[in-house]
């Protein structure tokens, strides 16, 4: 078997995994219908003429205008308690104070001083609260979906009729300044702008500063007719440090000096509006729907008397989007088409009349309006899309003929019906808010179809691991006709698809093309196993799995049916893999390994040679010692919004977030301290096997530019933890150093791995000046090695002949004095390798994260190491092979980075995505490239799913690098190395260790496949049990907030975890053929 098949091989696995993702996902995350109908003045909302008040007035369109300008205040991430006055204190009550209480004073005094001129309101925002889709919903009046959260990092247009289209339609003058988000939403929309760039999140003042510059100005020179200012730094800031942070209370004060600033300038025509978009959680991130991410602050002030009676005790509930159809009837303009929000009725009280029957006819008719626009909206979506519920569309239609009939008839006869009235005007808001809800759940809309097709295919590819899996190790195994017949196969599904959708002109979709392909190709294999199984063989075969794993992996799986489970998932994990490693524990002493014989009181427990006490005891204290690690790990937690009585860790936070400078300095040591220990720990492992005393580039790199590594993380962590406390002349240099360090150390950490996959051989021998060549090995062919088998033959007699010919110089010149030989074992080179590509990968990763991740990544290291050492207890070596890897290790394995996910601050929700990570090196943001901060956030994200995949190959080399820890480990003393060297009995032989693989080729690549494919089931097995607990649990109350976020980071998870695999399998297979080259010179350099 060639190592190229087992790389292809592997390779349409991961793409019968990804059609199912992606057919799957194409039916489960569907984006609603936008239409491009626009409203205009010309085309009425309804049948019949216009309402009452809404013609022959200067300005009126379909009602008259009541203001002429406006200026809308965003101030980004304004929750609604941060414009709450500070409560006094009661006596006999415990005094609350929280920083951003009371820091929007303004707000509360005119809310005292003009009670009819303003009004505060709490905003519900609709999930998912990410600034691009709230600015969609305040501009449209329309829902966002799901899967709109993903094009947070890149906006477009908006091709659905908005409040901005509306103004320029009007000739209205739109000046614009702040978050350049809106430049792609509207583009070339504002008659002026004043872009400043939105993603830095740790830049608290770049953006209000740019906007306070040019906001009093533009008001004072009247060249405006709609003025928009989008501020960030109260949003920056919750990012950066939190709202109970004393930052926000000095940005929230700064806020509160604007908006005195803007009020003084208002004019009698102009209406002042002051939202946030969203709130944000304790921890400062949205992006869900909790009380406080949706709950967002709206204040309505103008000059001019606004409403009838002084604001409510408790401010009003509305939805935001409420303010769409409210502020296009105010300024005189049509409602968007798609608007589904419900106007606010108080607002359109006629307050120069006194007369109680004017002011509720006056909200009839705007109420009336909306409906008439709503309606229309529903019958042309409902004609288009078709997917509106047809008893409730019924009902709501039915409801709308009869307030409609009501309303007409009011007009006919408009004096002395005010009971009337208030019946017309509860059946309209009842109407929008039932029309609103409909949406809500019609919006949610699956296609079924490809749900199912999605699951299938995911099934069927975890079927296909297992399968192979096991026929791997049967005699005969051909990998080649299982690769070429099935890619056969799905390239003519793909023609015959291709074909039908041509003649039926159908659109080509590339996610339908790819599943039929994926769908096709392993229909052969599955057919074949079908055919083949017969009933000789016993049901239980199709489950080689160990019979504890597999009760494992079904209670993984079961869990994701449950949102509880979901929910505490990071500490279902430490629990499973603890139970894991007890099992593991457990069955090296009911193997004999653990205790002597005669202290196993079973008899058929027990084995011929037992281990000693202290083996025993050794793999014992392994145990406890991984145990302890999962504990210590479990301290770094984030704690889901679900638990509020559970406290997430404050070491996942930064140290720029710290108040105390002791305590900050502390940590920073304690942080670079664990930088330290890691580069320590990495050398003195290579320098136990031997690999660091050769002169090749890689380990040239590991002596001098690991150190390197280490003082560019520990400089940028002092730098970015005490930016803001830099004196004003060195923040110049500050910043060109934050640039410089990260990139520097990600292009050392890409040096070291191209240097790595170039001369990835760590291995060399030397004998000393003057000592005779050696003898040539005695092969049976002439000449070179001609073929891979000559090879495959030779290197194994190489090796030993090697070791021979030292041992044999050392007795000679043993009385001569002391000789010195290099032997650079050959027994870890592909550990070596591997060992070094993590710890290259793991530097920049590092530097992506929190400083005091350090420690968990320290962990994760010191974690991983205990458990290689277990699984190699437990695995005995074979001389000839098959080689295998149980299937507890893959588990405990995939186990290990779901754990490290969550000790590293994630959770499978968007909120908690550490969103800083993309400005690491890029302080100043990327402009307008999404590619490279989408990276740098992912792979912030997916960090442990991508170290434990490349390292995933461990698992096989580990036993065989423990070799040399068995009955032949020597000590060597601190005399002469010769005669350390000649420590073993005569004729007594050097364990080969990892070059027992090359022994055996064939089942050397046989492994690596089984390896792969056991390692791409247990994660194919979560993938599978998440699609399948979406789609059945699609109308639980919990779908979007658990199930469905749960299942994206999933599916990434599993992207990200099969291309590291893919890499690590590579590397070893690069390793083994330099290796070979190396020892194919060496027979070359003999034979001269």
């Amino acid at each position: 078997m060639q190592k190229i098949s087992v790389l292809l091989f592997l390779a349409w696995v991961c793409f019968l995994f990804y059609a199912g993702i992606a057919l799957f996902t194409s039916g489960f995350l569907l984006t609603r219908l936008e239409l491009t109908n626009h409203s205009s003045c010309q085309e009425p909302p309804g049948p019949g003429p216009l309402p009452w008040r809404s013609q022959g007035e200067p300005g009126a369109c379909w009602m008259a205008a009541r203001f002429s300008r406006v200026v809308l205040v965003l101030i980004d991430a304004l929750r609604f308690d941060f414009a709450q006055p500070q409560r006094s204190h009661v006596p006999g009550e415990p005094s609350v104070s929280l920083p951003f209480l009371g820091k929007l004073g303004s707000l509360q005094r005119i809310l005292e001083i003009q009670p009819h001129h303003a009004r505060l309101y709490q905003s519900k925002a609709d999930p998912p609260t990410t600034t691009m889709q709230r600015l969609k919903a305040l501009t449209t009046g329309s829902l966002p979906t799901f899967i709109d959260a993903g094009s947070n990092f890149a906006s477009y247009a908006i091709v659905e009729d908005n409040l901005i289209k509306q103004l320029t339609s009007a000739g209205r003058r739109v000046v614009f300044m702040g978050d350049d988000t809106w430049k792609d939403l509207f583009p070339g929309a504002f008659s002026q702008a004043f872009f400043f760039s939105s993603f830095n999140v740790r830049d608290l003042h770049t953006v209000d500063n740019g906007i306070m510059e040019h906001l009093y100005p533009t008001m004072d020179s009247g060249e405006w007719d709609v003025l928009i200012a989008h501020f960030l730094g109260v949003d920056h800031c919750g990012h950066k440090h939190g709202p109970h942070h004393p930052e926000m209370a000095k940005k929230l004060s700064q806020m509160d000096q604007v908006i005195q600033g803007i009020v003084e300038r208002l004019e009698n025509d102009t209406l002042l509006v002051v939202i946030g978009d969203h709130g944000m959680t304790k921890s400062g991130d949205h992006g869900g729907d909790s009380e406080l991410e949706i709950s967002a602050a709206l204040f309505l002030y103008s000059p001019t008397a606004l409403f009838l009676r002084a604001p409510p005790e408790e401010p009003e509930v509305v939805p935001q989007i409420s303010l769409v159809p409210t502020l296009a009837l105010l300024l005189g303009l049509p409602i968007p088409f798609g608007n589904i929000g419900e106007v606010m009725a108080e607002l359109f009280s006629a307050v120069e009349d006194s007369q109680p029957h004017s002011s509720a006819l006056a909200q009839a008719t705007a109420l009336y309006l909306n409906a008439q626009q709503v309606f229309r909206f529903l019958h042309t979506y409902s004609a288009a899309a078709q997917d509106l519920q047809v008893e409730e569309f019924h009902r709501l239609n039915n409801l709308f003929s009869k307030a409609s009939a009501d309303y007409l008839r009011l007009l006919q006869s408009p004096q002395g019906a005010e009971a009337a009235l208030q019946t017309v005007i509860t059946e309209l808001q009842e109407f929008l808010r039932g029309v609103r809800a409909m949406c809500i759940e019609s919006w949610a809309r699956f296609s079924l179809v490809r749900m199912a097709g999605g699951a299938a295919l995911l099934a069927a590819a975890c079927f296909l691991c297992l399968l192979i899996a096991q026929w791997a190790t049967s005699p005969g195994f051909h990998l080649r006709p299982l690769l070429l017949i099935p890619v056969a196969w799905g390239l003519a599904g793909v023609v015959v698809c291709a074909g039908l959708l041509a003649t039926t002109e159908l659109k080509l979709d590339p996610v339908v093309l790819g599943a039929v392909a994926a769908m096709g190709s392993v229909l052969h294999i599955l057919w074949k196993a079908w055919a083949g199984w017969g009933s000789k063989r016993p049901l239980a075969a199709l489950l080689p799995i160990p019979r504890p794993v597999l009760l494992l992996l079904l209670i993984r799986f079961a869990a994701f049916f449950s949102d509880s489970f979901v929910v505490a998932e990071a500490r279902a994990i430490r629990f499973l893999l603890g139970s894991l490693i007890l099992l593991l524990v457990a069955q090296l002493h009911w193997e004999g390994k653990l205790l002597p014989p005669k202290l196993l009181t079973i008899p058929r427990f027990s084995a011929p040679t037992g281990p000693s006490r202290h083996k025993g005891t050794h793999a014992l204290g392994l145990g406890v010692g991984l145990l302890l690690c999962i504990r210590l790990a479990g301290l770094f937690h984030r704690c889901p919004e679900e638990t509020p009585a559970c406290h997430s860790s404050p070491w996942l936070s930064p140290l720029a977030s710290m108040v105390g400078g002791r305590a900050k300095n502390l940590w920073y040591g304690a942080c670079v301290g664990a930088l330290v220990a890691l580069l320590a720990a990495v050398r003195l492992w290579l320098r136990r096997y031997g690999n660091l005393k050769s002169p090749e580039p890689p380990v040239l790199f590991v002596r001098w530019g690991l150190p390197l590594m280490v003082l560019g993380t520990a400089a940028y962590w002092a730098l970015s933890s005490g930016a803001d406390e830099a004196p004003p002349r060195l923040r110049a240099l500050v910043t060109g150093a934050s640039v410089v360090l990260p990139r520097a150390v990600a292009g050392l950490a890409a040096s070291g791995l191209l240097l790595l996959l170039w001369r990835p051989v760590t291995a060399l021998a030397e004998a000393t000046m003057g000592a005779p060549r050696m003898r040539t090995v005695l092969t049976p062919f002439s000449g070179p090695p001609t073929s891979q088998a000559d090879l495959d033959y030779v290197v194994p007699q190489i090796y030993r002949h090697m070791q021979e010919e030292i041992r044999g110089r050392l007795e000679r010149t043993k009385s001569q004095g002391p000789l010195t030989v290099a032997a650079y074992q050959l027994g870890s080179v592909y550990s070596a390798a591997m060992v070094t590509a993590l710890t290259l990968l793991a530097f920049p990763l590092l530097l992506l994260h929190a400083e005091r991740i350090s420690l968990v990544f320290l962990l994760l290291f010191l974690q991983s190491f205990l458990l290689l050492h277990l699984l190699a207890a437990g695995i005995p070596i074979t001389t000839s092979g098959p080689f295998t890897v149980p299937w507890q290790a893959v588990s405990a394995w995939a186990l290990m980075a779901t754990q490290t996910f969550y000790s590293t601050g994630h959770q499978p929700v968007f909120p908690t995505i550490h969103w800083h990570a993309a400005f690491v090196g890029f302080p100043e943001g990327h402009g307008s490239s999404t590619w490279l901060p989408a990276l740098l956030v992912g792979a912030n994200t997916f960090a442990s799913h991508l170290l434990f995949a490349v390292g995933c190959p461990l698992l096989l080399l580990w036993p065989f690098l423990c070799e040399s820890q068995g009955s032949q480990k020597r000590r060597q003393p601190h005399g002469n190395e010769a005669e350390a060297r000649v420590g073993p009995e005569e004729g007594e032989e050097e364990p080969l260790m990892e070059m027992r693989l090359r022994d055996a080729p064939h089942h050397f690549n046989v492994a690596l496949l089984q390896l792969g494919l056991k390692y791409l089931f247990v994660l194919g097995i979560q993938i599978l049990a998440c699609a399948l607990a979406a789609s059945i649990l699609r109308r639980h109350l919990m779908v979007w907030k658990v199930f469905a976020p749960k299942f994206i980071f999933e599916a990434m998870g599993f992207i990200v975890s099969s291309v590291g695999l893919f890499l690590g399998l590579a590397l070893v297979m690069r390793v083994d053929g330099a290796v070979s080259s190396w020892l194919q010179q060496l027979v070359l350099a003999q034979q001269r």
